[in-house]
């Protein structure tokens, strides 16, 4: 199984941006596809973004044109880019890996810990 560790979270205002970085280790890290999922207070955990490790990429309606997920398959980590920011994008942001792309929260196959993402109004 691939353990995962994010950074880059942190406090910004509406319209900023921020970059989360997940670094990905374990036994046959590169092959897994990798995704962005977040968990604001009383809510379900959604999806954000995925990316195959081909490099297809998918969003989720809400962050479309302003998200972008990237990965390094040589440094087995998965970026996502945030720009355009807004309050609704306030949550803890977890990577998650799986051995086929997926937009669900249970077929995902490892988590991070998670990292906060708080955008001021």
């Amino acid at each position: 199984q691939v353990q995962l560790v994010e950074s880059g979270g942190g406090l910004v205002q509406a319209g900023g941006s921020l970059r989360l970085s997940c670094t990905a280790s374990g036994r046959a890290a590169s092959t897994y596809d990798m995704g962005w999922f977040r968990q604001a207070p009383g809510k379900e955990r959604e999806f954000v973004a995925a990316i195959n490790w081909g490099s297809t990429t998918y969003y989720a309606d809400s962050v479309k044109g302003r998200f972008t997920i990237s990965r390094d398959n040589v440094k087995n980590m998965v970026y996502l880019q945030m720009n355009s920011l807004k309050p609704e994008d306030t949550a803890v942001y977890y990577c998650a890996a799986s051995r086929v792309i997926s937009r669900v929260v249970g077929a995902i196959d490892s988590w991070g810990q998670g990292t906060q993402v708080t955008v001021s109004s």
